[in-house]
Parts: structure tokens; C-alpha cells; sequence
């Protein structure tokens, strides 16, 4: 007998990853959790928690996101390993790291405003600038 309760159990990766996507795609489109949850006939709450991955999104249900925030179902999948690989489901440390940041709503700004940025002097500029302020805080950092 299983004597985990559910709030023990950490949310699946695959549910994490396809949670992630939604909110990063409704994010990117300026779409607010309560239209979309309007859109599909659930609560903010709902929506809260699929792209938290506490909850598992149906296929249905994933249709009529992905028809709501106008995408292919299969975009909410983009950077899974594929399912026939041996290992399955394995984010490597970069995709992981990319993941994290887009999910702060500095990194996901940040990332929907920089491609918009036509000059790559200027772009290069801005990741100069936040190089050095990376460096500043890393050697501010007290040694542990």
C-alpha cells in the first residue's frame, strides 16, 4: 500500500514541462489566467494549477488550450525527449536552466522583448551589461 499523500508527490516532469509551455504561450500572447480560464469554462485556480503542473491537463482539454491560445497541441511538447529514446524523459541541464528562466516574469519578458531589439551591436551590448552585473554579484557573494 502507497502511503504517500498526494501533497508529498512532486508533480511529473512531463506534466511540469507541458504547465510551463501553457503559461509561457498565454504569457506571450498577453492573455491573463482568467481568459483563458473563461475561454475553456474553468476557473483561474484551474489554470493555476495546470501550468503549475499540480494538475494533469486532459487531451481534450489541452485541444481547446491550444485552440484558445492559437498553437498546435504538439507546441505545448516542443523540448521533450523523444518518447521512443530508451532513457525517455530527461531535460539536460541547459533545457532545465532555459525552463527556469522562463518561468520568471523577468526571464519571460525579457526573452518575448530582446529578439525585437533589430540591432545585434545593441543586442550585444545588453548582454555585455548583464555579464559584468552577473560577475559584480558573483564576486559580492560571501565564500560559505
Amino acid at each position: 500500500m502507497n502511503t504517500t499523500s498526494d501533497q508529498d508527490r512532486s508533480p511529473n516532469p512531463i506534466d511540469l514541462h507541458v504547465g510551463a509551455r501553457i503559461r509561457m504561450r498565454r504569457k506571450i500572447l498577453g492573455v491573463s489566467q482568467e481568459r483563458l480560464a473563461d475561454d475553456l469554462g474553468l476557473t483561474f485556480q484551474q489554470v493555476q494549477k495546470y501550468e503549475r503542473g499540480a494538475n494533469r491537463v486532459s487531451a481534450s482539454k489541452l485541444y481547446e488550450i491550444a485552440k484558445s491560445l492559437q498553437s498546435s497541441v504538439s507546441y505545448f511538447f516542443e523540448g521533450l525527449a523523444d518518447p521512443t529514446d530508451v532513457d525517455g524523459f530527461e531535460e539536460n541541464g541547459s533545457e532545465q536552466f532555459v525552463h527556469d528562466f522562463l518561468m520568471t516574469p523577468e526571464g519571460l519578458e525579457l526573452a518575448a522583448l530582446f529578439p525585437r531589439i533589430g540591432k545585434s551591436r545593441v543586442r550585444r551590448r545588453i548582454l555585455d551589461l548583464v555579464r559584468s552585473m552577473a560577475d559584480e554579484l558573483i564576486e559580492e557573494e560571501p565564500e560559505a
